[in-house]
């Protein structure tokens, strides 16, 4: 019989299959709910200050507070992680976003603001984000490492797309406060299943005989970067420049393009929709740049990236003041694809230039990229009260999204992830420059 020979004598799937797809899923989904959670304060912004009176300044360094908070954290995470593992890790930035967003439901003084939305935002982004997610794919996947970093990069976009016009439907119904209060509790709700799921078996990861097939693992102790060794070389800057750059120009744009959109003479929910379909294009712009960079390169998809990005913050300088649905629809396609793009790129080169030690490293980098993110956010407010407009931020954020790009034109490790020769320490092999032992 055809179904009986197929179950005892055809081939069997492998039993690290499913937890290598349910790592990726999860890596997925709590990315959505971070980022999603996190940048729906920027559809919050207008109704707090138009309740509160307080300045855009205050308002979008709460946003910066975040952005620099969740950077800072990130060390901290990837140890508690490796320390307590994700059974507990998961369920604690759960229970830390639901208390965050639960206190933001009753501010009442500037303290309260940057307390709840800045600092407990942050400090439960960085539980659930990229950085336990990176370390639990690590530990699954070596052949397709870039796109399965890329899918769990992909929740981000996911998550404004879905919660941001949520946020904007229930401040509609609720308000903000109750807007704020329905979405701490439904993340107190989830605390509960997350803490149940298998995490002792996806924690173990791939079993190291199936790694290359059976053969020996390709590393040996002793010989992968670490940190102080990778602050040495040029790569290294070169990627944190990339991240520095890139984040300080986007988050210039992205934590008031709902605010100037309103302003400019679209709804709301217009507004909100328009930010969140650029989320959702971002999905496919991060799958997309796993494999681009396999194909035709990392520098070209990169520049590629760098230019959809520019082209995007021309189209809003375009229609600033004086509504345009085709700048609108520029804006969306083109900023939109281009988002987030540079995360799994960046990711992948670290991984591939510093073999052996590119969690601890990348989460530096990362570190670096929610500075430049903090730095972007704050200033966007600033230039805003000085200016009562968003022309010269947005001036500035095409400059700096014009800066980022150049360590993929100047560096040809960068350009080409050319693996940097393996560190030499007391008591370790000399190998050949570029080898991978």
């Amino acid at each position: 019989m055809p179904f009986g020979n197929r179950i005892g004598g055809g081939p069997r799937r492998s039993p690290t299959l499913v937890p290598a797809l349910l790592v990726v899923l999860f890596a997925f989904l709590f990315n959505f709910v971070a980022r999603g959670v996190a940048d729906a304060y920027t559809v919050f912004l207008v109704p707090i200050e138009q309740e509160t009176g307080w300045p855009r300044s205050t308002l979008t360094s709460v946003y910066a507070l975040y952005m620099l908070v969740q950077g800072l954290a990130a060390p901290l995470s990837g140890m508690a992680f490796e320390r307590f593992g994700p059974r507990v890790v998961y369920p604690a930035g759960l229970v830390l976003l639901a208390l965050a967003t639960l206190g933001g439901s009753m501010l009442e003084a500037r303290w309260q603001l940057y307390l709840c939305l800045g600092i407990v935002t942050g400090l439960g982004v960085a539980a659930i984000g990229m950085i336990p997610a990176a370390a639990l794919i690590g530990r699954w996947h070596r052949r397709h490492l870039g796109t399965a970093i890329a899918i769990a990069y992909a929740g981000f976009g996911s998550g404004i797309l879905v919660i941001a016009p949520l946020a904007q439907l229930l401040i509609d119904r609720l308000g903000w406060r109750g807007a704020y209060q329905a979405m701490g509790l439904l993340l107190a709700a989830l605390a509960l299943p997350v803490l149940l799921l298998p995490w002792r078996r996806l924690a173990d990861g791939r079993p190291a005989e199936q790694e290359n097939g059976g053969a020996t693992p390709v590393r040996r102790a002793g010989t992968g970067w670490r940190l102080p060794e990778a602050m040495r070389t040029l790569p290294f800057w070169g990627l944190v420049h990339v991240l520095f750059f890139t984040a300080f120009g986007m988050y210039i744009v992205i934590v008031q393009v709902v605010a100037m959109l309103v302003e400019s003479g679209y709804p709301p929910i217009e507004a909100a929709a328009a930010f969140g379909s650029a989320g959702m294009l971002s999905v496919a712009g991060v799958i997309a740049a796993g494999g681009l960079c396999d194909r035709i390169g990392f520098r070209t998809t990169a520049l590629a990236s760098f230019a959809g990005t520019l082209a995007g913050i021309l189209c809003l300088i375009g229609l600033y003041g004086r509504p345009s649905p085709i700048l609108l629809a520029g804006y969306t396609l083109l900023f939109g694809i281009a988002q987030g793009a540079r995360g799994p790129i960046v990711s992948t080169l670290t991984s591939r230039i510093f073999v052996g030690g590119s969690a601890t490293i990348f989460g530096s980098i990362y570190a670096t990229m929610s500075i430049g993110a903090a730095l972007g956010a704050w200033l966007s407010g600033l230039l805003h009260d000085l200016t009562q407009g968003y022309a010269v931020s947005l001036v500035v954020a095409a400059a700096a999204i014009s800066a980022a790009p150049l360590p993929f034109l100047l560096s040809p490790a960068i350009a080409g992830a050319i693996p940097a020769p393996p560190p030499l320490r007391a008591g370790t092999a000399i190998t050949a420059k570029g080898d991978t032992p």
